[in-house]
């Protein structure tokens, strides 16, 4: 593996990470009233486009890091209607 395939998978891992943390909050807190339904919404379908890319170039890291965020902002959607007050 080349270094600049381990930067892909590094960088991929990275970005799947960064909606922990908010799910965790608001799955703890009962609350997802500060999050835009909006952003969610096309957070998820760039997700749907990004698998799509990459599945059809065979880029392991780029559908792998997209289903792994469009999963967790379909629980972050999922928190907001859930949520609701």
């Amino acid at each position: 593996m080349t270094w600049v395939e381990l930067a892909g998978h590094a960088g991929s891992f990275l970005s799947s990470v960064t909606f922990i943390p908010q799910v965790y909050k608001v799955w703890k807190s009962k609350s997802a009233d500060d999050l835009s339904i909006y952003m969610l919404f096309i957070i998820f379908l760039s997700t749907i486009v990004w698998i799509i890319y990459g599945v059809n170039l065979s880029l392991a890291p780029v559908y792998i890091c997209n289903s792994i965020i469009g999963t967790l902002s379909l629980m972050l959607i999922y928190f907001k209607f859930r949520y609701k007050k």
